[in-house]
């Protein structure tokens, strides 16, 4: 019985930052709006910075209720397609290693996406964290929470459900 062999903890990091690096410049929305994330393990928060084109209502002012809702359907299906590839990168499968933004594995797509806006963006830096309550080979369903100063004060939340891509994608 042969063993797998154990790649050094630099490799490994190295591989899992670049994948999502790819995942993430593979859509252009995404560097349009200037959202980044920052992992922890297999944890992904989503980081939206402040900027004054983000404001809907300068009377308020206030994040524009769009923006929101993109930056919290963007936030669940990165995360969605992040947890497909942590567990392909956990399991050994190649092919994580291949990926950059010309080539990517198909992403989940959206079947509706409700947005609760629980109260006005304010203007400066705002965070996602989603999770994902179902993931089958067909369907997901996931829910997101974004807040800005304070994690325990969101400001909005929002659950949607996702096609997955198939196998052969």
């Amino acid at each position: 019985m042969s063993r797998r062999r154990i790649e050094p903890v630099q490799v490994v990091r190295l591989r899992r930052d670049n994948a999502l690096k790819a995942l993430v410049e593979g859509v252009p929305y995404i560097r349009m709006l200037g959202i980044t994330f920052d992992r922890r393990g297999d944890e992904l928060t989503a980081v939206l910075p402040f900027d004054d084109i983000l404001i809907g209502n300068p009377a308020l002012p206030a994040l524009h209720g769009g923006v929101t809702a993109a930056f919290l359907e963007v936030t669940a299906i990165v995360v969605l397609s992040w947890t497909i590839a942590w567990e392909n990168m956990e399991n050994g499968h190649r092919g994580v290693d291949e990926w950059n933004p010309g080539h990517l594995p198909r992403m989940p797509k959206t079947i509706d996406f409700a947005t609760d806006y629980l109260r006005s963006g304010l203007p400066r830096d705002a965070y996602a964290r989603a999770k994902v309550n179902r993931s089958g080979r067909r369907y997901a369903s996931v829910h997101v929470e974004a807040w800005q100063d304070n994690r325990e004060r969101l400001f909005a939340q929002g659950t949607g459900h996702f096609v997955m891509p198939s196998a052969n994608d």
